[in-house]
């Protein structure tokens, strides 16, 4: 197809056996994978082909449909489309299958050390997405560490992939246990009949899940009638879990073992993550994202980089052979977040004597009010005590008197008629009344990401878009 070195080669599909050999294919064929997140739309995905450059595209059956849109905001720039569902292939794409058949094996280019493996676009909740350039030293750095870590995954390990497989969480664990040789047990999307589905018949011992999905499985009212006692390890990212959910998860997996991991796409995926052999009773289990992985140093600064002390919260900093290239052909959003060979993520946390992270926030997420700092995670934790909530967000808003104020989006148990007054006294008895949210907005849903993260950007749009900054 004319594929060159260092060629961008882009993947839009649900996971299946076929995402699988992509991930292998295309730098055994010396270029370079472009994994799309599949809930963005046409123009968000054609804005990431126009930007890295991308001329050859496999998409399947879930996401055929979406073709023309992409070629018409893309004219011109798709010179192969190649079709991996289970069909005749459609006009002007050529099949999956049909390539194999007519063609002989060719050599393995090595591509490996600094060169680059993927570009891997944010989740484009803060303006224009950015390509992410990892190169195989990096990933093949967060592999080993992952193991050597003994955290998560091991000789005998049985992975699920029910995260999306183009999210660089899955593909950590994905390339990990390619490593170990281990099984992979391959869902197309996640759904909880589907998953608990795949852990019984396949004794699953290791998955990959965000809190959202675990209080999917955990509020599923058939999970009873599935046997999930070979499920070993669930390594939740993406956000903290509430204490709430964690305490309903171990009930419900009673010898399964949650561990918290924190990282970003730009480390390759993880940083820190919690040792599977950790106290169960420890605060450090229960609300701590774990230390720093062996791959990596993490250290907590002040705004002027500085180190602060223990228990004093600030910015989460990150050195290592994980730690991306750059972002693609943006040089001056890769100088504003790597200085002096450190990763400025932007989220608050703060490290205990023991060097265990605690994530406070989203730094940008820090609401003030009334001259108060107040972190959204921590009146998000309080707020999902609540028997009667089933998943809240809290956001900052404009308010007259406050600057901001500390508003909740709530989405309730079915049938419950808990109110914003009853959010509020059940708060104020957990943390300071100045942290409680000043108003409830109650919805159906959250909005989220394609890799299950909470899209609080949405939230805000409807309280913000009238004002002149995002911030009070």
């Amino acid at each position: 197809m004319g594929v060159q070195a260092g060629d961008r080669v882009a993947m839009l599909a649900l996971n299946s056996d076929r995402y699988f050999e992509y991930l292998l294919a295309v730098p055994w064929a010396d270029a370079v994978i472009n994994p799309v997140n599949i809930r963005w739309s046409a123009a968000e995905i054609a804005y990431s082909f126009r930007d890295s450059e991308t001329a050859v595209l496999f998409i399947d059956d879930a996401y055929v449909a979406m073709l023309p849109q992409l070629r018409d905001s893309y004219p011109g720039g798709l010179r192969t489309v190649v079709y991996c569902g289970d069909g005749e292939p459609p006009e002007g794409t050529v099949g999956y299958e049909d390539l194999i058949a007519a063609h002989a094996p060719v050599a393995d280019a090595r591509r490996g050390g600094d060169e680059v493996a993927g570009i891997f676009y944010t989740g484009g909740t803060t303006g224009f997405p950015k390509g992410v350039t990892l190169t195989h030293r990096n990933m093949m750095t967060q592999y080993y560490g992952i193991l050597a870590s003994r955290c998560y995954l091991r000789s005998g390990s049985v992975y699920l992939h029910a995260a999306p497989m183009f999210h660089l969480a899955d593909l950590a664990g994905w390339g990990a246990q390619l490593v170990l040789g281990g099984p992979h047990v391959i869902i197309p999307s996640f759904d909880p009949v589907r998953t608990l589905e795949a852990v019984q018949e396949h004794r699953v011992t290791d998955a990959l899940l965000v809190p959202t999905m675990v209080q999917l499985l955990v509020d599923h009212p058939a999970i009873d009638e599935y046997d999930t006692g070979s499920l070993e390890t669930v390594l939740y990212a993406g956000s903290p879990m509430a204490p709430a959910l964690l305490d309903r998860a171990m009930v419900r997996f009673a010898g399964t073992t949650f561990i918290q991991g924190y990282g970003m796409t730009e480390l390759a995926a993880a940083c820190t993550m919690l040792r599977a052999d950790l106290d169960r009773a420890s605060d450090a289990f229960r609300r701590s994202a774990g230390r720093a992985l062996p791959h990596n140093e993490v250290m907590i600064v002040d705004p002027d980089d500085n180190e602060v002390p223990r228990g004093t919260v600030g910015e989460v900093v990150v050195r290592g052979g994980n730690v991306m290239a750059g972002y693609w052909n943006n040089p001056e959003a890769t100088a504003a977040v790597l200085r002096d060979g450190w990763m400025h993520t932007g989220d608050g946390a703060y490290m205990d004597e023991s060097g265990y992270i605690y994530i406070v926030d989203r730094l940008k997420d820090m609401i003030v009010t009334g001259g108060e700092n107040v972190y959204s995670a921590e009146v998000e934790n309080a707020v999902a005590t609540h028997p009667d909530v089933l998943a809240c967000a809290v956001i900052g808003i404009p308010d007259a008197d406050w600057g901001e104020r500390v508003h909740a989006v709530v989405v309730a148990r079915p049938g419950s008629t808990i109110d914003a007054a009853a959010v509020r006294q059940h708060v104020r008895g957990l943390i300071a009344a100045y942290k409680a949210p000043r108003s409830v907005d109650f919805v159906d849903a959250l909005p989220t990401t394609g890799a299950g993260k909470v899209l609080k950007r949405s939230l805000r749009e409807a309280h913000w878009s009238a004002a002149e900054r995002q911030v009070n």
